[in-house]
């Protein structure tokens, strides 16, 4: 499926209630099912990789909901756990992936819902976010966003500056998603223009890594990714 193809969703689905103006941003999350996710914490986490996958994703959909200038989050996810914790905070969930996307990385599935996304709110703008940024500060988020020149796409680097915590686009535009590895690269060249902001280190700092979450610590974790993270210590 392309970005441009929009499949029809349930009553249950075009239900959930929407917050703020008809200009509020709409968000889209990806979160793989969570044995899957954050293999590369599992030498320090152990047991714990899937709880702190999780936790990631329920601090950063807290924030994400708690930002003045988000109308919606939309998460998708087919996880059994995950899905429905998130749904319980506000965010609205994507169950319905088509399954022909299996394995191809997060890129079909932020397709997929931002066509969703388009659906319930055709005239708002539209990013895509990481949703591992424990640390994610409404404020923050909100100057990111407002620093989306209007009817352009614009892409926030993550803390190493070779991958993309953000990728935004205005209403009416697709954000044609290139995450996954040296993704700043991809996104500059496929035309996003990058955002430089100073002083919003908790929208840069996703974690895939015992280093990086020690760096999420130092800026301060939501309450999931903390409470997890103390029974590691």
């Amino acid at each position: 499926m392309t970005e441009h193809t929009v499949r029809p969703f349930s009553r249950e689905q075009l239900a959930p209630a929407h917050r703020g103006p008809a200009a509020a941003w709409s968000l889209v999350l990806p979160l793989k099912p969570l044995a899957l996710a954050k293999s590369r914490l599992g030498p320090y986490a152990g047991a714990h990789r899937a709880d702190l996958a999780l936790a990631f994703a329920l601090d950063t959909v807290t924030a994400a909901l708690q930002c003045p200038v988000v109308a919606q989050v939309l998460v998708v996810s087919r996880d059994p756990v995950a899905g429905p914790r998130l749904a319980e905070l506000g965010a609205v969930l994507i169950t319905d992936e088509p399954t022909d996307h299996a394995g191809e990385g997060l890129n079909p599935a932020l397709a997929h819902g931002a066509a969703h996304a388009r659906r319930l709110r055709p005239d708002a703008p539209l990013a895509a976010l990481s949703a591992d940024l424990p640390a994610l500060r409404p404020a923050e988020l909100a100057r990111v966003l407002g620093a989306v020149p209007t009817g352009a796409r614009a892409f926030l680097a993550d803390a190493p500056s070779q991958g993309t915590t953000l990728l935004a686009c205005a209403a009416g535009q697709w954000l044609h998603p290139a995450f996954g590895g040296a993704s700043r690269q991809r996104h500059a060249l496929g035309g996003a223009l990058e955002l430089t902001l100073p002083d919003v280190p908790s929208v840069r700092r996703d974690v895939d890594t015992a280093a990086d979450l020690a760096e999420a610590l130092v800026l301060g974790v939501g309450p999931h990714t903390r409470v997890v993270a103390a029974a590691l210590v």
